[in-house]
């Protein structure tokens, strides 16, 4: 039995993708008449903290008549030591679909490899693929296709920024990512991406001209320790006014939240007339449906 993972935007394709946004776009302007997953469940490991994961996708399954289960480390016997293996096997036999948010890409690759279920990546260290498909519907929504635009990265090459580029590569558009050394994105990725990735020396060359900025918290979790040395490393990376009037006169921008205004981004840019924020974290939910509707052949 062939199982549909979807780990990183690749699972998908680029005609995938554009499906997904699609049926997102769909659901969102009418929901559907029938619930299309009555009876399913969707199991959440999260070893992770979060907001917009958990209440998407545990929203997304109820307008879609299924169920979800959240479960952390202390609700599981994998917090206790037991495999990733036997936990896959085992919750692969009970739930439709497990989405697993967490420290390692290589343990979700484990636990995939052994589940008859389709496992989603909710984030891990090194990609963010779901965030990726509300991005990519916001940006559709807002200023239709992306293909041939150009897209100004700010701040940490962190996985963020590395679901960017695989989304660069597979849809056609360029990738400008501006990163103090020693933060840029993973070199595989930058390197698979060829032509869509252009690694700029300062942000107001990345953002000269693009279409949409995006940037990223300067301390994400797990960083915490090393905050006060990345606020010094970061200084000149912050998204604001003076960096946005580099920018297409139209240019929007987005942050996949939570955000700390003063930082990553001023408060003028990130509530400002440029900004979809709030647009892009609702298109989570939407995205999310789509994506398990897809999965599901639902």
């Amino acid at each position: 039995m062939t199982v549909r993972h979807f780990l990183r935007l690749d699972d998908l394709g680029a005609d995938g993708i554009r499906r997904v946004i699609d049926s997102a776009i769909a659901l969102k302007a009418r929901p559907p008449r029938k619930p299309p997953l009555a009876g399913r469940t969707l199991a959440m490991l999260f070893e992770k903290a979060s907001t917009r994961t958990r209440v998407s996708f545990e929203a997304g399954m109820t307008q879609l008549g299924g169920h979800a289960i959240f479960l952390s480390p202390a609700d599981t016997q994998i917090g206790r030591g037991e495999p990733v293996e036997d936990t896959a096997r085992v919750l692969s036999r009970m739930a439709d679909a497990i989405m697993i948010r967490n420290h390692s890409h290589d343990t979700l690759e484990r636990f995939a490899a052994y589940s008859r279920a389709p496992v989603i990546n909710g984030l891990t260290d090194r990609l963010h693929p779901c965030q990726l498909l509300a991005d990519l519907q916001t940006y559709t929504e807002h200023r239709g296709d992306i293909a041939g635009r150009t897209v100004a990265w700010i701040g940490d090459g962190n996985n963020m920024c590395n679901s960017w580029l695989h989304a660069a590569r597979l849809l056609d558009f360029t990738l400008r990512v501006a990163a103090p050394p020693g933060y840029q994105p993973e070199a595989r990725i930058v390197e698979a991406a060829g032509a869509h990735a252009v690694i700029c020396e300062d942000a107001p060359e990345a953002a000269d001209g693009a279409d949409l900025v995006v940037t990223d918290v300067w301390a994400s979790m797990g960083d915490e320790d090393d905050r006060e040395a990345r606020l010094a490393d970061f200084a000149n990376f912050q998204v604001n006014r003076a960096l946005m009037s580099w920018t297409a006169d139209d240019a929007l921008f987005m942050h996949c939240l939570p955000a700390h205004r003063g930082e990553e981004v001023s408060a003028e840019v990130i509530d400002g007339p440029s900004s979809v924020v709030w647009d892009e974290a609702e298109n989570r939910l939407h995205a999310q449906k789509a994506l398990l509707l897809d999965l599901l052949d639902a």
